[in-house]
């Protein structure tokens, strides 16, 4: 579905929802605190600048007597398919962030990541899919990263790992492109991004992909990644611990002006690398 038309289809949602809550004579107010979430954000929910989580919409089916109509509607309209099942949120939340602060472990961050890139990094985990398939793939994610290019960005933040410039996904033309790329971001001031050295060691959170958002009139969420799955978490308790380990790590990693010069120099290494291939 074509942005143009999820977001139309966002508006339907606004707009039923809108319609049922004055059917049912009660205000926005009454209805946010029925379905425990803010009046403030129901009238997001209607002007569809916000989309409610799962949880909500089933409660607000519950509370309307809508016989599941925006449970059924949130399904379909975030059934995204080129996108995880347990991603379709993430990329929803995305777009509302105000902060995001990734660690990422072995590959670069999909907002940072470059079309061969992405490419290499589709083809690796699905070897026997059509080209169709990894087209669609590659353009949703730089269509991701376009959040970075907004007036109203929000403020990135990562972390790599030293794996992240070593590993020669694409080969050595595509990891130099890839390393230039995430060096011009730096340079722009688009992106605030530090690299954890191999002479760390042990380090804080030596686990999968992590990332925190945070949101202007909402509640932080963590979400972490491994191969097969994800998990979106956002018990206060749980993201204040996800976010002591992304401390911990920021504390273990070169300064900006280092982490720079090392993207830098492993670019250089690739470029020549692939000059002499």
């Amino acid at each position: 579905m074509a942005n143009g038309s999820r977001m139309a289809a966002w508006e339907f949602f606004g707009s039923e929802l809108k319609r049922h809550r004055e059917n049912a004579g009660i205000t926005q107010v009454e209805l946010g605190a029925r379905v425990f979430v803010s009046g403030g954000y129901i009238g997001q929910f209607e002007q569809a600048i916000r989309k409610p989580q799962l949880d909500v919409a089933q409660r607000i089916d519950e509370v309307l007597q809508t016989d599941g109509f925006f449970e059924r509607t949130w399904r379909q309209l975030i059934n995204d398919k080129r996108y995880a099942d347990y991603f379709g949120p993430v990329v929803e939340l995305e777009r509302l962030a105000t902060k995001i602060c990734e660690y990422a472990p072995t590959v670069v961050p999909g907002l940072l990541q470059t079309a061969a890139y992405a490419e290499a990094v589709t083809i690796a985990a699905n070897p026997f899919v059509t080209n169709a398939y990894v087209e669609e793939k590659v353009m949703a994610r730089l269509e991701r990263a376009d959040i970075l290019k907004d007036a109203t960005r929000p403020e990135y933040w990562a972390i790599l790992h030293e794996n992240v410039l070593r590993i020669p996904v694409g080969g050595p033309e595509a990891m130099a492109e890839q390393l230039e790329h995430i060096a011009h971001l730096m340079r722009e001031r688009t992106v605030w991004l530090t690299v954890i050295p191999y002479a760390v060691g042990a380090h804080a959170s030596m686990i999968g992909d992590l990332r925190l958002m945070e949101f202007e009139d909402a509640p932080p969420v963590a979400y972490t990644e491994t191969s097969f799955s994800g998990t979106l978490l956002d018990d206060p308790a749980v993201v204040k611990r996800a976010q002591r380990a992304y401390d911990l790590l920021r504390g273990t990693a070169l300064s900006p002006e280092a982490s720079l010069a090392l993207i830098e120099s492993a670019a250089e290494d690739f470029r020549r690398c692939a000059s002499t291939t």
